[in-house]
């Protein structure tokens, strides 16, 4: 379950950064809507085993304790026997496996956290979710660039492709038009390089997970704040109601 150091290494990402909802390439394309579904309970475990899998290697989830999974429907035995790193206990927090003194030192800063991604990544071009869904599908080869990867979403990205081995390699088909007398190139599709082991849709549905447990992981109460403010709404509706027929009988008479 756990990859090897050398690969932590070679997936290091230095920043997850914002991106505008521009079409034309080398400013960002327009963030897809991401399926966000917190009360999914299945598609929370798999986000986490991602998460944990893919993210966890480089960036860590400091405010994030491991046992608080047993919200999402999994036990402790397995939170520890699948998710957990050996020297790792259910208690501690999600940190990342490489060392911060030689992240900092390779690469000249540590990767950011990501307890609040999903939701420090908001902008006028949607939710963080819309962000974090768009750009994890928007990786393409460059091999102008020192990781050899870019990104549609987040152009001059500073960080490879983890996912690339699911994905496969694509590359953006793009077209050059003229707008305002200068010459861009538009955003028009993708072109598959190399097959990956998902297929498109199956690699679509698994960035879905992980962005549905990014959304979570944000803000873990967020469910139970849902129910106890349906539950309220009712309330106050009832007791409005109550309210309202016991002023009708009280100035019946009056009247």
């Amino acid at each position: 379950m756990k990859k090897t150091i050398s690969f932590l290494i070679a997936s290091v990402a230095m920043a997850l950064g914002l991106a505008g909802p521009a079409q034309a390439a080398g400013e960002g394309i327009a963030w897809d809507k991401a399926p966000i579904k917190t009360n999914d309970l299945a598609s929370l475990q798999n986000g986490a085993k991602l998460f944990v899998n893919y993210c966890l290697n480089c960036h860590s989830a400091a405010f994030m304790r491991y046992n608080r999974l047993t919200d999402i429907g999994l036990s402790e035995a397995q939170i520890k026997d699948y998710l957990l790193f050996t020297t790792d206990k259910v208690g501690d927090t999600m940190k990342a496996a490489i060392d911060p003194k030689q992240a900092k030192e390779w690469f000249g800063g540590n990767p950011p956290d990501l307890t609040l991604v999903a939701r420090s990544r908001s902008g006028h071009g949607g939710t963080g979710a819309d962000y974090l869904y768009t750009f994890l599908r928007t990786f393409y080869p460059d091999p102008t660039k020192p990781t050899g990867w870019n990104n549609l979403a987040f152009p001059n990205i500073g960080m490879p492709h983890a996912l690339w081995q699911l994905q496969g390699m694509r590359e953006p088909v793009l077209e050059t038009v003229m707008a305002h007398g200068h010459e861009t190139q538009v955003f028009r599709g993708w072109r598959q390089v190399t097959p990956g082991t998902m297929t498109p849709l199956q690699y679509d549905s698994a960035v879905a997970d992980l962005v549905n447990y990014l959304q979570w992981m944000a803000e873990p109460a967020q469910n139970t704040r849902v129910r106890v403010g349906v539950w309220v709404m009712l309330f106050l509706g009832l007791f409005t109601f109550i309210a309202w027929r016991l002023n009708a009988a009280f100035w019946k008479n009056v009247r």
